[in-house]
């Protein structure tokens, strides 16, 4: 029974092992964006379209700053910059709107559930984020692609999506990790690391 019950835990234990290390890509693809992450003061009516108000103008502001950038570290260094320039954007269009809430901006890791966007899926995982926070911060997400620009991605053909993460400097088998995301071993893969992140937090 004991011997069973150590097979047991040593087989959970390589199995959460296993979850907690990047495979098929996850670690370049973590490594190659930059997530955008808008939070609302609430999730009143007023909060949450203020929210989008301040996406719009953040995005702006960022895709003109970050024109340039071929490279994620370049996106980095660029955000880095200019941080308290995206904050006074960002509570410049809070103060047109009425509202007295305070605005804070950083750039950090940060940890992401599975997202999807149109055409694209990323898996869980701790990403490079900018971080919004209005007000109290306590409403509703908004999140997105900041670097490669992917924000608008309703507005972006695959072809063109594609594009922009090859150049960003993605390879085209982590790239296909993104868009095969009705592939079961995808699939699976995506939920073992969301577990993971859960567990391990």
């Amino acid at each position: 029974m004991k011997r069973t019950l150590g097979f047991m835990l040593a087989a959970l234990l390589l199995v959460a092992a296993f979850a907690i290390l990047p495979i098929h890509g996850e670690e370049e693809i973590y490594d190659s964006v930059i997530r955008l992450h808008v939070l609302a003061n609430s999730d009143s009516e007023g909060d949450q379209a203020l929210k989008l108000k301040v996406r719009d103008a953040v995005l702006e502001e960022t895709g003109a700053l970050l024109r340039e950038a071929s490279t994620r570290e370049e996106a980095e260094a660029v955000l880095e910059a200019n941080i308290e320039k995206i904050r006074t954007v960002a509570e410049d269009t809070v103060r047109k709107n009425g509202s007295k809430d305070v605005v804070a901006v950083s750039l950090g890791e940060e940890d992401y559930p599975t997202r999807v966007y149109e055409d694209l899926a990323f898996p869980a995982g701790e990403y490079l984020s900018l971080r919004v926070m209005i007000g109290e911060a306590a409403g509703q997400n908004w999140w997105c692609v900041l670097f490669p620009p992917l924000c608008l991605s309703a507005a972006t053909t695959k072809a063109e999506a594609e594009e922009t993460f090859l150049a960003a400097g993605l390879s085209e088998e982590q790239y296909r990790i993104i868009t095969d995301s009705d592939n079961t071993k995808y699939r699976l893969r995506f939920k073992i690391l969301e577990v993971a992140e859960q567990l391990f937090d």
